[in-house]
This record gives C-alpha cells, structure tokens and sequence, in this order.
C-alpha cells in the first residue's frame, strides 16, 4: 500500500509562508498555501538586511529581484547637530554577503510567491481560518477553508504565517513578550526626498521618535517611528500626523516642504510582541505571527525567511524534538534583535558608534578596529545575531564602551 503524502497547510502568502511552501514542496510535501486577496497599498519591509539574500538564492529569485530593487550598499544613522556616521557592508570583514536590495513588497511578494506556485505548491486565494480540534493542543482547518482548497481531509500541519494578525496566537491564547515601546509607525512612499549616501538606507533620530528613508528605484520610502501621544498633537488622521510632523521636525522640515508624498499612509503598531510558544501539537507560527520586533534593523525579513527555511527541516522530520528546536531558534532570535533595538532607543548604541568614530583615530583605537569590524557589523547585517561572542561583544561594548559619554543624549523619546 502507497504510503500517504504528509500535508502541510499554510495561512498567510506573504515572503516567509511562500518560501516555506516552495521548501516543502521541493521535498515532496504537500503544500496547500491560503492567500488573503486584500493588502495594505504599501508594506513595511522593503529594505533587506544582506542576511537575506542567500534566501533569495536557495529560492532562485535573486536575480529577478535585482531587476526591481535597488542595490543597498550600506546604511546611514544620523545622530544629531553633531553628525552622523555610515557603514558599507562590503567593508565588513568576513561577511558572506556584502550588498543587499531595498524592493518594492508587491512585487518582492508576488516573486516570492510564484516561486511557491513553480515548486508545485497549491495556492489558495482564501482567507483561512482555523478552529480548536476535539481535544488537546491540535487544531484544523474549518470547513469553508478545507473546501477552498478541494482538500478532503484535515492536513497535518497547520502553519500561522499570516502576520501580526496572530490567529493561532489569539485562538490559543498563547501568552506573549511584550517590548517596552508602544509606538505607532507611520509609512508613505514620496519623491524629492534628499539621500545623504545614494542607495543607503537612512535611520534619522528626530526631535521626537526616529524615521526611516528607504531609497527604491523610482522613489523613497518614508516612515516615522513616534508615540502614539506626540502624533495625536498633529491631526487626527494618519495622513494629517505623517504630513504635519514631517513639516515640523528641525531633521525633516527642510525637504518635507519640497517632497511630494505620492501614496495613502499606513499606520503599523502592533509590534515588539514575540509568542512564547511557537509550536504545538499538529501547529507552528512563522514570521510576524511568531514575532515582531522592531521596523529599527529591518530585521522581521530574515526573521521570517530564515525561519521558513528551520521549519522546513523541521517539518521533514516530524518530530517534537525537530519541532522545539526551530522553536528555540525563533525565539533567540527575537530575543536577540530585541536586545539590539532597546540599545538603539536607550542611546547606548548610537553612543557606542559616536565613541568608536573618536577612537578609531587614536593609535589604539586602528589596532583594534580590525577585531571589531569583524565581529559586531555582522550582527546588523543579520549574519551573526545570535553568534555568542559576537552579540556579547555588542552588548558588552554597549554598556562599558561609552567612555564615560551619557548614552541619554542620544536615546531616542
């Protein structure tokens, strides 16, 4: 008797539920992948960390990626009055990659998910819900779902990639970690936006809060990062708070009077929040809906593709033991990226780059600059995050390498 094909059915068609389909579809697993037809106009993550693009590669897309994104050499942090400092990823020693794309997310989306489609996953255009089983931790598809997808049977796992609607999550109840911002982000794509460094992403610490400016191909993405309290003070709208505080921030006011904001704003603030379970009985999460961090690295990409790549493996194998260790590599993960953006927004790290930039000039500061540009860039790059000695090195150097400076003069409020 033929044995039965394993099945696995995945909510969510997004970057990471697309690549994990074309994975278990590569190993001969059935992959049943349910996309919601409606998406916001335009998505936060568009700017890769280098990290990313060996996905891009075990995918086959790099190259049809490169033909829309934006080549992305480096990044820019602007400080205050006082300065600001940039890093080229290829001058990080040792790095395996040393470039990456910013992208559009309709087109990096759909690339991705015919990717999934060419593997020989089955795409579903539903938006699937899941139900609690009989007994236990297991659930199943509800019925309206299963017939979606002509599926006569309930498959045998179920996949969460749906996002920060963390549906499994809230079906579940699943405690979780909260990070200590509650900021709301506010993102637009605009034109006449000025670029310090062509192709370089730039992080702007504000009067209030941060921004992001995203080079693409044909215009810049636009994003600020503020409490919720401080927005309310410029309009009731998203669009009135995005348009009003760009006008007013000494960093933005200047070009904001020039630029010409071209699409609808969207507002994202369910963030910093991270599951403390990732995976049961017959279920796991993926991507934002394990997880959300912070938009501050860029990291939620290769938080998601790095992972549908672990839980690929894992689902191979089937095992609970296959199972806890891609959940525990998830959850180090977060944990560590978490740790890197509460350095950014307590001032320790934006310190630490002021110090090193005075040191590098003194006779000890070059002896040991070598060591440092190997182990610590590569954690921002996405390489070496949770790599011991480099996160330790980071954190380290974030609380005893500020020479005597009081990281609160740079904290972002």
């Amino acid at each position: 008797m033929a044995r039965r094909r394993r099945s696995v059915a995945i909510i969510g068609g997004g970057p990471a539920g697309a690549s994990l389909a074309t994975y278990l579809a590569r190993q001969g697993i059935a992959a049943t992948l349910f996309v919601r037809g409606k998406r916001p106009p335009i998505i936060v993550g568009e700017s890769l960390v280098p990290a990313v693009v060996p996905y891009l590669r075990l995918l086959g897309v790099e190259e049809e990626v490169a033909g829309f994104g934006r080549y992305k050499g480096g990044a820019t942090f602007l400080l205050d009055e006082q300065g600001d400092m940039s890093f080229k990823f290829c001058e990080v020693p040792a790095a395996r990659t040393s470039y990456s794309y910013n992208v559009p997310r309709d087109r990096f989306d759909a690339t991705i998910l015919a990717a999934a489609r060419g593997a020989g996953a089955q795409v579903v255009e539903h938006s699937a819900r899941v139900e609690r089983a009989a007994s236990g931790d297991r659930l199943r598809l509800d019925p309206e779902s299963l017939a979606a997808a002509g599926l006569t049977q309930q498959p045998d796992w179920i996949v969460d990639a749906g996002g920060r609607v963390r549906q499994v999550a809230r079906l579940l109840d699943i405690p979780c970690v909260e990070g200590a911002r509650k900021d709301a982000a506010l993102h637009a794509h605009m034109l006449v936006v000025p670029m310090q460094i062509e192709g370089n992403v730039h992080t702007d610490r504000l009067e209030h809060g941060w921004a992001w400016r995203i080079p693409l191909r044909d215009r810049i993405s636009v994003g600020l990062v503020i409490s919720h309290e401080i927005l309310r003070k410029f309009g009731d709208s998203a669009e009135e708070q995005f348009d009003a505080y760009l006008r007013h921030d000494a960093r933005t006011r200047d070009w904001a009077a020039r630029a010409e904001r071209i699409t609808p704003v969207v507002r994202y603030t369910n963030y910093q929040l991270r599951s403390e379970r990732g995976v049961g009985e017959n279920w796991a999460l993926l991507g934002d809906a394990f997880g959300f961090v912070d938009p501050v690295f860029s990291s939620g990409m290769l938080i998601g593709m790095q992972g549908a790549e672990v839980l690929s493996r894992a689902l191979q194998k089937g095992t609970p033991r296959a199972l806890n260790r891609y959940e525990h590599f998830v959850q180090r993960n977060l944990s560590a990226w978490q740790q890197a953006a509460d350095f950014y927004y307590d001032g320790r790290l934006l310190t630490m780059f002021r110090v090193g930039q005075y040191v590098r000039q003194t006779l000890l500061g070059r002896i040991l600059e070598l060591h440092f540009k190997r182990y610590m860039p590569q954690v921002f790059i996405g390489e070496k995050v949770t790599h011991r000695y480099s996160q330790g090195l980071v954190k380290f150097m974030c609380r005893y390498g500020l020479a005597g400076n009081d990281p609160r003069k740079l904290e972002i409020l």
